[in-house]
């Protein structure tokens, strides 16, 4: 009961509304130049229904209850706090505040917050280039996983409705509308009204084939685009920013490379459990954190990115989809990602990542793992130095975009995170499409 009061009060001081919480018109015109023009987005003021009251009652969920804790800080989760040993501090910069065990479902409730202080957030919808929708259409997925598709689709029908009655809505049948979610995107487009199917329809809704949704994982349709997942860094500034990637820089780096997830032998078509097993033979080479375990180290921020930050080489196989936050993680430690599915990342991030994969990543088909082809010792070790040391400037120069920050840095602090450029791209999109019609 107390868990769930704290929680509750916590929903009510973050997740006021949105009408309570914004008082912005226009920005000043300075010297005659609107520096947001063609950059304004207008937040729907949503009914509690569809954000803040699936929160308030995760706990009431039994597939949302072990998320509550992390609702905390705007969806950053708790701080990370030095531990009595100092160890935290000798692998993260702690003493910046910036480092949160921050789930990696919690990306709609970030996006909110964030969009909250979005220096061209408006609220006059005429002046508007773009619509933001915060509806968690992640967190009602998730909390009606196994009942029937009657339960699953109603809310999403429910703010179908809501959107067409708007009269935002009527400028372009919701092509300027946008939403986020922390859940990948097949999760919202179930095939059947079978209750044996998976998801919920959400993307299927006539509505909803005109707006653009934003999630952690894309099936790669016209109106869907990839953004990082959450990693646990989220910096205030450019300079702590700059300051994370020297810390990068310096680091010494025992393994040539690493594995830090868990075994899937019921999954047929898994190499992990090749990887794993070239891994543990390496005599040195390798690192592995084994996440199949009891005792949680992949739950420890610090235990995770400390074997990231010891590799060269960070493995990263798909687990129960293509793409893994852990590519997210490894790349914030500085480490150069080795990828076995064009679907991790080469084809779904294109915002955020150098169209050269090579530049930034080495790629191993998962056939030729499958068919024993390949060391993946020798295959890395074969990789000359001085091409490790451009890949991992590449790695290093990637890092501010994948990151979503804390709110509030202006002029040369403010930083081009995750956010700001899905945003821009939002707009982008918008714009084609407006000019399309003329």
């Amino acid at each position: 009961m107390l868990f769930l009061l704290h929680i509750n009060q916590i929903a009510n001081i973050l997740f006021l509304s949105d009408k309570e919480t914004l008082d912005i018109t226009v920005r000043d015109i300075q010297g005659g130049i609107d520096t947001c023009a063609g950059r304004y987005v207008y937040m729907h003021d949503l009914p509690s229904r569809f954000n803040d009251d699936l929160i308030k009652s995760c706990e009431a969920y039994i597939e949302l209850r072990n998320k509550c804790k992390y609702l905390v800080n705007s969806g950053f989760g708790p701080r990370i706090l030095e531990d009595k040993h100092n160890h935290n501090t000798q692998v993260l910069t702690i003493e910046t505040g910036s480092w949160y065990y921050t789930n990696q479902f919690m990306l709609e409730v970030i996006f909110r917050d964030k969009m909250r202080h979005y220096e061209c957030l408006t609220n006059e919808s005429s002046l508007s280039s773009a619509v933001f929708v915060p509806f968690y259409a992640g967190f009602d997925v998730r909390r009606f996983w196994g009942y029937s598709v009657k339960l699953r689709d109603e809310l999403g029908e429910d703010l179908a409705q809501w959107l067409r009655e708007r009269p935002e809505w009527k400028k372009m049948y919701g092509r300027d509308h946008f939403f986020v979610t922390g859940r990948v995107g097949r999760d919202f487009r179930r095939v059947t009204d079978q209750d044996s199917d998976w998801g919920n329809k959400l993307m299927r809704l006539p509505e909803f084939e005109n707006i653009t949704m934003l999630s952690i994982e894309t099936n790669s349709w016209s109106n869907e685009f990839a953004v990082p997942y959450p990693t646990y860094f989220h910096p205030k500034s450019h300079t702590e920013v700059k300051r994370w990637q020297m810390e990068v820089r310096m680091m010494q780096r025992r393994y040539l490379f690493s594995f830090v997830g868990a075994n899937r032998p019921k999954m047929e078509d898994s190499i992990r459990g090749e990887i794993i097993r070239q891994c543990l033979v390496s005599q040195g080479s390798c690192k592995f954190l084994d996440c199949d375990t009891s005792t949680k180290d992949c739950s420890d921020p610090v235990k995770v990115m400390e074997v990231f930050q010891d590799s060269v080489f960070c493995l990263q196989p798909p687990g129960d989809t293509p793409t893994r936050r852990s590519i997210f993680d490894s790349i914030l430690a500085g480490c150069i990602p080795v990828l076995f599915s064009p679907d991790s990342v080469y084809n779904q991030y294109k915002w955020y990542f150098p169209k050269d994969h090579t530049k930034y990543s080495v790629y191993i088909s998962e056939e030729d793992v499958k068919n024993g082809k390949v060391s993946i010792e020798k295959l890395l070790a074969s990789v000359r130095e001085e091409k490790i040391s451009r890949m991992r400037n590449e790695v290093e120069k990637i890092i501010p975009k994948i990151i979503y920050t804390k709110p509030g840095a202006v002029g040369a602090e403010k930083i081009e995170d995750a956010f700001e450029i899905a945003v821009a791209r939002v707009l982008e999109r918008v714009q084609d499409a407006t000019e399309a019609r003329i």
